[in-house]
């Protein structure tokens, strides 16, 4: 997989990027992420990337052509371009599924007020949300993305079952984990996994992800249920 991510703050990623399991999918050369300044593609010697908005009103919007000029070099047929931005789907485990597949990725991080609106109905492909609050730039959601997306790629994690047993992979919040000491200042482990018992766990660890989602995210317990018609 290749990311290609159009930034004015390329050395926000750095630290992220060089760092624990993103720096061994890199090493393994299992993805080839690469950061783009935005202003490499403007015309004037400011390097201009935005303007005031057309109507009047507070802030400033990010221009079009910047972003036109840099998908025109970097786009390909296999491109999927997503704009980081406050109005976009919100990103859900099953989204990054569907985002795995994908040869090549584009990454737009959002600026200031906004994108000039061209950019978002004529030159992406899908406009994603991390959820419903305030942001200073689209460097932290596109972050987000390329973390939880790299550690779906076949042999990232080493383990195959990692993703599936990680919470919102089935739907589901993961059940509570235990390790030793099995006694710790008078708080045990569950007797059921110290049994040995696999079938027993499995049911275990099944009704616990069910109650603690019940709980805690009864939104994706309903969808659960719904989906899985229980």
């Amino acid at each position: 997989m290749v990311i290609d991510v159009l930034t004015l703050f390329p050395g926000m990623f750095e630290p992220v990027i060089s760092e624990s399991i993103l720096k061994r999918a890199q090493e393994k050369e299992l993805v080839d992420i690469n950061l783009h300044d935005l202003r490499d593609w403007t015309s004037d010697k400011r390097g201009t990337v935005d303007d005031r908005p057309f109507g009047g009103g507070p802030g400033m919007v990010l221009k079009p052509e910047p972003i036109f000029k840099a998908l025109n070099e970097l786009r390909r047929e296999d491109s999927h371009v997503i704009l980081l931005g406050p109005s976009g789907k919100r990103l859900e485990q099953s989204y990054l599924v569907e985002l795995k597949t994908r040869s090549h990725i584009i990454l737009i991080c959002g600026h200031y007020e906004d994108v000039d609106e061209r950019v978002r109905k004529h030159l992406i492909d899908q406009e994603v949300s991390i959820g419903d609050y305030i942001l200073t730039c689209g460097e932290l959601p596109a972050m987000v993305i390329i973390d939880s997306l790299i550690r779906l790629l076949p042999d990232v994690l080493g383990n195959e079952d990692a993703n599936e047993l990680e919470s919102f992979s089935r739907g589901l919040l993961e059940y509570p984990q235990y390790t030793r000491p099995a006694d710790f200042n008078g708080w045990s482990v569950p007797d059921v996994l110290l049994s040995g018992d696999h079938k027993e766990i499995e049911q275990w660890r099944l009704k616990k992800s069910l109650d603690k989602t019940e709980r805690l995210r009864p939104d994706l317990y309903d969808k659960f249920k719904k989906s899985n018609k229980i």
